[in-house]
């Protein structure tokens, strides 16, 4: 009750409210006046036809005509009462009918929904609050990211210019302040100054003006922004953005990245410090048939800590027997890969392009990307023009299976499709996976909730535009997981616990409890060793380097802690 009672004195309070209330009192005053104007006429009316009624008759009847109930016990005989009546009929469904419903509604009811709405939505946050993620756009990107934030516990709030779409998101339990993006108060009422990071995706432009007023508020406020041309990132740069994002030309590098259907070599897709994380093909090699332990691969140096198998990710044991379809995730250093390629690089040979369907950004990127590593591409799009090298370029559908045998999709060792239509990309898995199933094939997914139903099309590796800009933004955010490898895979750095001083790695039971593969120690003065055995010892003051999905982390860090 004492909540109710704040809620209705700070909305009568209210100047807006006040001038409503105005409103409504004359309103129901010109109402009181002509009811009592009709009841009195009623008088005169009836006296005319020689009959004698009371006030509170005349009132009653007149309230039941204006309100069309007409009970019909009270009735004029003249063609005068008729007329009389008929005015009082027109006169009620004009003001009770029309009239009073739009005035409630409009001067009272909608302004007291928007007051509720703006008790969910506030403007502010409190004074004291640190260390959250401001957010100022809610898509595919953002909607993945706070899915993290929540996972590990960051606070985060998305600011939102219109009320509406804010009472909206706050429904959908997303933590949201009302405010111009453009307004250098609401930065400072969100305590942008004590924020971890801000985060901004909308279009370039708008992104600037973000940077540009976030920052002349918070002058150390860490800003990540999305871009999508060359020439925003330097403007956003200058703008006052400490990390741009450009994400087509990230994604293409990615999906190139992934490209290992070549060959049987180890190919890096990326690294932490002087750990080289590489992807190889086991197709026509002879580790076909054989377990880990058989292939004896770590006397080569290197490390297998994980399998692919037709896009689903497997953790190694000693046991696991490769097949033709396994992709072996390595770790090891350059020295170490280097020697595993000379064991290797006599097998699976191929010299034919790889189709890239899609010439937008993502594929001229992935084109970029091929061209650097002298692998030779077919890119398919249905503009002329759109391809790094016009002789590479083949214009046509995709969906087209003549178009795809021009590209040569008979012989292609890899296909990427890099179209911003999933619908299409699963579309395009399917049909390459059932005419060539020993091809690798590699697809972008814009959603996050499409990468499953493109595993289960048949790719072998799916890229979700949403999860790689997410999982940057919050490798900036927490600078504890540096690398993504593909879709739910990441390489993290940890200090060891201090429940796991002085264990040995096969002590330690992480990998059976967590599924997380301790790939590299850091000791003392920042010596890394990559690949420790089982018999490592885990000393306090090192650093882990792992790999696991984000699920594997939170198991990690609630089975054994952060510290």
């Amino acid at each position: 009750m004492k909540f109710a009672a704040s809620q209705v004195m700070l909305f009568v309070s209210q100047r807006r409210t006040k001038r409503n209330l105005r409103v409504l009192l004359r309103f129901f005053l010109v109402l009181g006046g002509l009811i009592t104007l009709y009841s009195v006429l009623f008088h005169y009316v009836m006296m005319h036809e020689g009959r004698e009624f009371s006030w509170v008759t005349g009132f009653y009847w007149t309230l039941t005509v204006m309100s069309t109930l007409g009970f019909g016990d009270i009735t004029f005989h003249s063609d005068l009462g008729r007329l009389f009546s008929i005015l009082v009929l027109l006169s009620g469904i004009v003001f009770l009918l029309i009239l009073l419903p739009f005035t409630i509604i409009q001067f009272f009811y909608a302004p007291w929904v928007e007051q509720q709405a703006a008790a969910r939505t506030p403007r502010e946050l409190p004074p004291g609050t640190r260390g959250h993620v401001i957010l100022t756009h809610h898509d595919s990107l953002t909607s993945t990211l706070i899915e993290r934030l929540d996972h590990f516990g960051t606070e985060y709030v998305i600011i939102v210019p219109d009320p509406d779409d804010a009472v909206r998101l706050h429904d959908m339990h997303l933590k949201v302040v009302v405010g111009d993006l453009d307004a250098p108060e609401t930065y400072e009422r969100i305590r942008a100054d004590q924020a971890a990071m801000l985060a901004t995706t909308c279009d370039d432009m708008l992104n600037t003006n973000v940077a540009f007023t976030a920052r002349q508020q918070a002058p150390s406020l860490p800003i990540a922004a999305t871009s999508t041309t060359p020439t925003a990132v330097d403007i956003l740069k200058r703008a006052g953005a400490t990390h741009v994002l450009p994400l087509a030309e990230m994604m293409g590098k990615a999906l190139a990245r992934c490209m290992i259907g070549g060959d049987a070599l180890a190919h890096t897709v990326g690294n932490v410090d002087a750990l080289l994380i590489s992807e190889a093909s086991a197709r026509r090699t002879p580790m076909v048939g054989k377990t880990l332990r058989e292939n004896r691969l770590r006397d080569l140096g290197v490390s297998v800590i994980g399998l692919w198998d037709r896009g689903r990710f497997m953790n190694a044991s000693p046991d696991t027997v490769v097949d033709d379809n396994t992709i072996l995730l390595l770790a090891g250093s350059a020295e170490q890969i280097e020697t595993y390629n000379e064991h290797f690089a006599i097998y699976n040979v191929s010299t034919k392009p790889v189709i890239i369907i899609g010439g937008g950004r993502v594929g001229r990127a992935a084109a970029r990307a091929l061209s650097a590593r002298h692998v030779d591409y077919r890119i398919i799009d249905l503009e002329p023009g759109r391809s790094p090298d016009a002789k590479r370029a083949i214009i046509g559908d995709a969906g087209d299976p003549e178009t795809l045998q021009r590209a040569g999709l008979a012989e292609a060792p890899a296909v990427l499709i890099a179209t911003d239509e999933d619908n299409l990309n699963i579309y395009l898995t399917i049909y390459c996976r059932s005419v060539r199933p020993d091809i690798q094939v590699i697809t972008r997914g814009m959603l996050e909730r499409n990468v499953e139903t493109l595993h289960r099309a048949g790719a072998d590796f799916v890229l979700s535009y949403a999860s790689m800009g997410a999982t940057t933004i919050y490798n900036l955010i927490k600078r504890g997981r540096v690398l993504t490898i593909a879709e739910g895979l990441d390489v993290f750095r940890l200090p060891v616990p201090k429940s796991l001083h002085g264990k040995t790695i096969i002590e330690s039971g992480i990998r059976e409890q967590t599924e997380c593969t301790i790939v590299a120690l850091r000791g003392d003065g920042d010596e890394l060793v990559t690949n420790p055995g089982p018999g490592a010892t885990l000393q306090a003051g090192h650093e882990m380097i792992l790999v696991g999905s984000v699920e594997s982390e939170k198991k990690f860090l609630a089975q054994f802690g952060s510290s």
